[in-house]
């Protein structure tokens, strides 16, 4: 409250300039019929006064750009806008021009949303124009659908997250093991086994796209499946689209974070894995006790990012029949011939799934104490195989 307070008695610095952007959106609003819901409807009056007064702050906004412009050099000397008495009666009255336009936003947007839902939810037939009453129609409708394929990309992205991550952790042991001088012929030989396939693994996986992958997976078991002789109704009682994409996620999300947590350990000071041996402790001991505990932590930004990844590219899981929000979208898009509405409502859908983990992921980082952006982050170990 200390800090509204303290913003409400500032002067601030392009107030003519913000607010008047802000005006010209109120009347832009303005201008726009009343929805159904409108809670100024019956007092055109006082909406009129509204108005103008909007209109009044852009006068007064060109006013002082052309005193700015004629006056360029001794603007803030000579300008009345920017003496004491001037800069308050401004943040005054941008208040009141604020809250003009936040009134209209609410009469024109918000009511208007809740009319465009009241009308689709009451009406039998979908609406001829392609305006929210028209989404938001097809969404109602539609509800059932679109809930089941998105609980299926939630399912999809968290389990298929979560077994990669102890998949990768596994590869990444392999990974960045090295021959050590009292290790014996077998030891040697299972270490540079296991490196080659680590390495390997993540060449593939990741010069590859995910598309592919789950084609390949899916009809590549489907056909093993069917030289047991089984019938097509028995193999899809056992090798399900949902199971072939989750196979599928998580062989892709585990190279991936293989090389997230490699990138993570080799942040760690050689230093300290050598400290660690040279108190007595073997190989695997200081990777387990020293290394890998700090690697993991400095990995968890690409680790956490890959949840996103994959809510967004299970979409791609739909080639194979996946009922997911993809699959699902274009199902309805195929009941009401609108391709177009649809992929508005699946794009909602998916932001708002990328934003809650996105939340939900810094939350977790922050008790971790390192810097998560799980949106807009870089580190996602998403490179191709030859930047390796």
């Amino acid at each position: 409250m200390a800090r509204l307070a303290s913003f409400v008695r500032r002067d601030h610095r392009y107030v003519l300039l913000g607010t008047a952007a802000v005006a010209f959106i109120g009347m832009l609003l303005s201008s726009q019929p009343r929805p159904e819901l409108s809670f100024l409807r019956g007092v055109f009056g006082l909406e009129l006064v509204m108005y103008y007064l909007l209109v009044l702050w852009v006068a007064v906004s060109a006013l002082a750009l052309i005193f700015k412009l004629t006056h360029w050099k001794n603007y803030a000397e000579t300008s009345p806008f920017t003496k004491p008495k001037g800069k308050k009666a401004l943040r005054i009255a941008s208040y009141v021009e604020w809250a003009i336009a936040t009134t209209f936003v609410l009469d024109r947007v918000v009511m208007g949303i809740a009319s465009a839902w009241m009308t689709a939810v009451t009406v039998d037939s979908r609406p001829t124009d392609d305006g929210l009453e028209a989404i938001f129609y097809i969404l109602y409708n539609s509800r059932a659908t679109f809930l089941s394929g998105l609980i299926t990309t939630v399912e999809l992205a968290v389990i298929g997250t979560l077994v990669a991550f102890f998949l990768a952790l596994l590869l990444v042991f392999c990974r960045i093991q090295k021959v050590d001088r009292p290790d014996n012929d077998f030891v040697r030989f299972w270490k540079k086994v296991g490196c080659g396939f680590a390495k390997v693994y993540s060449i593939v996986v990741r010069g590859t796209p995910m598309m592919v992958q789950a084609m390949i997976i899916y009809f590549g078991v489907f056909g093993l499946l069917k030289t047991t002789n089984m019938s097509t109704t028995q193999i899809n009682g056992i090798w399900s689209t949902f199971l072939a994409g989750l196979v599928t996620i998580t062989l892709n999300s585990t190279a991936y974070m293989m090389e997230v947590l490699r990138g993570g350990i080799e942040s760690v000071d050689k230093g300290q894995a050598e400290a660690a041996r040279s108190l007595g402790l073997s190989q695997w001991q200081a990777m387990a006790k020293v290394v890998f505990p700090q690697g993991i932590k400095y990995s968890i930004p690409g680790l956490s990012n890959e949840l996103v990844i994959n809510i967004k590219d299970s979409s791609v899981l739909s080639i194979i029949g996946t009922f997911d929000l993809m699959f699902a979208t274009t199902t309805v898009a195929g009941i009401y011939y609108k391709q177009f509405l649809t992929s508005l409502i699946a794009a909602v859908a998916y932001l708002i799934l990328v934003l809650i983990a996105s939340w939900l992921l810094g939350k977790f980082a922050k008790r971790f104490d390192v810097q998560n952006d799980p949106v807009g982050s870089t580190s996602t170990g998403h490179v191709s195989a030859e930047e390796e």
